[in-house]
C-alpha cells in the first residue's frame, strides 16, 4: 500500500489528486494538508511513502518545507509554475506536474515512483506470499496493472506495443523503448528491434532464436552480444 499525503492550499487540487488516487489500488491517502507547517506538524508523528507537494503556499514555500526534512519520502510535485522544475530535481524529487495535468501523466508520474523505490512497490502477493513489482499501463480508455515479474515478452507492433504475461496480452499506445524505461533492466533484456524478454522464462535458445513457453522471439544480429553477456 502506497501511503499518501497532499500538501497543496488549493482545495480543487486535492480534489483532483483525490480522485485520480481513487482510481488507482494501493493508494492510500493519509491526509490533506492545506500547508507545509500544517505537513510538518504531522510528519513529526506520522510517516507516508509519497508527498505530493506544491511550491507556492503562503508562509513556508513547498521547496523551503522539503529542505527542512531529513529523511523526505518520494515527492512528486504538483504546481503550475515551469520556472522551478531545476530546483525540484536537485531536490531529488521524482517528477514535477505542470497543472492542470491529466490522468495519463499523473500515472506517469506514479508509476515512476513505483519503480524507483523498492519500499513502495514490492506488494505482497496473496498467492505465493512474495513481493512483486507491479506497474499501470494504458490500453485504450482504461489502466491495467501488470505484475512486472509476470511478464514473458514484449514486442513493438507498428504505433502499439504488445506485452505478454503469464496471465494476460494486452497492447498499448507506446514505443517499445518507452515500456523498457519502465521496467528493471537487470531482468528484461532486448533481443531485437521489435522484441524485449524476460530473462528468467527463457527456456532455451537455438540458434536465432529464442523459446519463451510456446512462444518463439527471434533475435536480431546487433543483439546478440545482449545474449552472449547472460550466457557467461
Amino acid at each position: 500500500m502506497m501511503r499518501y499525503l497532499i500538501v497543496d492550499d488549493e482545495h480543487i487540487a486535492h480534489k483532483i489528486i483525490v480522485e485520480y488516487c481513487e482510481m488507482l489500488p494501493h493508494m492510500k491517502l493519509q491526509k490533506n494538508c492545506y500547508s507545509a507547517l500544517e505537513a510538518l506538524e504531522y510528519l513529526n508523528t506520522h510517516t507516508v511513502d509519497l508527498i505530493f507537494l506544491d511550491i507556492n503556499m503562503p508562509k513556508l514555500k513547498g521547496f523551503e518545507f522539503l529542505k527542512t526534512l531529513s529523511a523526505p519520502p518520494k515527492v512528486i510535485v504538483t504546481t503550475a509554475y515551469s520556472e522551478f522544475a531545476l530546483e525540484g530535481y536537485e531536490l531529488n524529487v521524482s517528477d514535477y506536474l505542470l497543472k492542470p495535468f491529466s490522468f495519463e501523466r499523473f500515472i506517469k508520474a506514479v508509476n515512476k515512483v513505483l519503480s524507483t523505490d523498492t519500499k513502495v512497490e514490492n506488494v505482497i502477493s496473496e498467492e505465493n506470499d512474495t513481493t512483486t513489482e507491479r506497474i499501470f499501463f494504458r490500453q485504450n480508455k482504461s489502466y491495467i496493472q501488470l505484475e512486472v515479474n509476470a511478464i514473458l515478452f514484449i514486442e513493438a507492433s507498428g504505433n502499439y506495443t504488445k506485452i505478454v504475461s503469464k496471465n494476460e496480452t494486452i497492447s498499448i499506445r507506446e514505443k517499445i523503448s518507452d515500456v523498457l524505461d519502465l521496467l528493471p533492466s537487470k531482468d528484461v533484456l532486448q533481443v531485437h528491434k521489435s522484441f524485449a524478454v524476460a530473462i528468467k522464462y527463457i527456456n532455451r535458445i537455438e540458434g536465432n532464436r529464442i523459446h519463451i513457453q510456446d512462444h518463439i522471439i527471434p533475435i536480431g544480429n546487433l543483439y546478440k552480444a545482449n545474449l552472449i553477456q547472460i550466457l557467461k
